[in-house]
């Protein structure tokens, strides 16, 4: 599998030598790194070059890299059911540097572009309807990003006067911020409520 993966590899550089910055097989995988604007160029041809036949785009996703100048990775997983193949393609950009739509090639792109959308916030140029897929209308910054806070920026919840829901910026109590960090195994060097039932079941035996 690593032989045919490697003249895949070499058959695709080769083809798309404009494109193509560097190629790889990690664990049994190919990875190929392309610049930005070729990416519907790419696409296209590994769906319908003979030798690639990369009919079904599986997944799209987001990887974040803030100590990047480009702080995202956008990698799309192809399968060729046909070569029995799978493959992945990355390509870099940055906040505000916009990522050409792949949904002329593969339709199914849609809804996976809005998710990397609304959870990395990268943009998709020519994209019919760029908008949120997972998170709330109103919903501040991407969840995804390394830089977005555990707790979010504002809560929802139901507010009984209003009778509707309402955002609020959240607040945590100052006892729950009271984290020990200890390992699980070792056990804690404190009691923990309910267990003094047990200390005092010792004793009295």
């Amino acid at each position: 599998m690593s032989e045919a993966l490697k003249v895949l590899g070499e058959h695709i550089a080769n083809a798309q030598d404009a494109a193509v910055t560097g190629w790889s097989i990690t664990n049994g995988e190919l990875a190929v790194e392309i610049h930005r604007d070729r990416i519907e160029t790419v696409l296209t041809f590994l769906r319908d070059d003979p030798a690639c036949r990369f009919t079904t785009l599986i997944d799209i996703c987001g990887v974040d890299y803030p100590q990047r100048a480009e702080r995202f990775e956008v990698v799309y997983h192809l399968l060729s059911m046909h070569q029995n193949h799978r493959i992945r393609v990355k390509l870099s950009t940055d906040e505000e540097t916009p990522v050409p739509t792949v949904i002329p090639v593969y339709p199914v792109a849609e809804w996976f572009e809005r998710e990397a959308f609304d959870m990395y916030g990268i943009v998709f140029a020519d994209h019919p309807d760029l908008r949120r897929l997972l998170t709330d209308y109103g919903f501040e910054g991407h969840p995804l990003r390394k830089d977005f806070p555990l707790t979010g920026y504002v809560e929802v919840r139901w507010d009984e006067e209003q009778k509707r829901v309402v955002y609020e910026p959240v607040e945590l109590v100052q006892e729950y911020r009271d984290f020990d960090f200890m390992s699980p195994w070792e056990g804690a060097k404190y009691i923990i409520p309910g267990d003094e039932k047990a200390q005092d079941g010792q004793k009295g035996g």
